[in-house]
């Protein structure tokens, strides 16, 4: 069903990859930053990145692999958003009770949680659509990776300059 999307699952699956590891150089790069009374800010603002990134790879993976029954691709793929999607829950009741909410703006808002979420869900309709619509699923499953790598790359972005402002301190 996917084989027509194997040279675009392998092409975003090494470009999630990738930023992964540029996510772990970032985040070396601020260690200075990541005080002890920032550690909430770390878990809501770059965990949920390099969580994005993972999701991405995961789903690429899903591209490439030769799966002879569409179920077993039907069940990893809202495997993945579902979780995508708890993990999203998690972090928004973290940074509520954190106190961090007030503070975020809604760019950051749009960005960090609701992109993300957006595109598990996304991911968890594909899933489905395997079953239910398998013509429309290829296209269906290729957007939730889409929208998380533009979100993970704005993410990267916005708290890569965010660390190297904040490494005069």
């Amino acid at each position: 069903m996917l084989q027509p999307w194997h040279d675009f699952y392998a092409l975003t699956g090494a470009a999630s990859a990738t930023l992964v590891g540029l996510m772990f150089v970032a985040a070396s790069v601020g260690t200075g930053v990541f005080t002890q009374e920032r550690q909430l800010g770390l878990r809501v603002f770059l965990s949920p990145t390099v969580v994005a990134f993972g999701a991405v790879l995961a789903t690429s993976l899903l591209g490439v692999i030769p799966l002879s029954d569409p179920r077993i691709l039907a069940g990893l793929a809202a495997g993945i958003g579902a979780l995508g999607l708890a993990y999203s829950v998690r972090v928004w009741r973290r940074l509520i009770n954190g106190g961090l909410a007030a503070g975020i703006d809604h760019e950051d808002r749009v960005w960090y949680f609701a992109a993300p979420a957006a595109a598990y869900a996304v991911m968890v309709a594909a899933g489905l659509a395997i079953i239910l619509a398998p013509a429309a699923a290829g296209a269906l499953l290729a957007v939730a990776p889409c929208l998380l790598l533009i979100a993970g790359i704005r993410n990267a972005w916005d708290m890569t300059t965010w660390v190297l402002l904040r490494r005069k301190d």
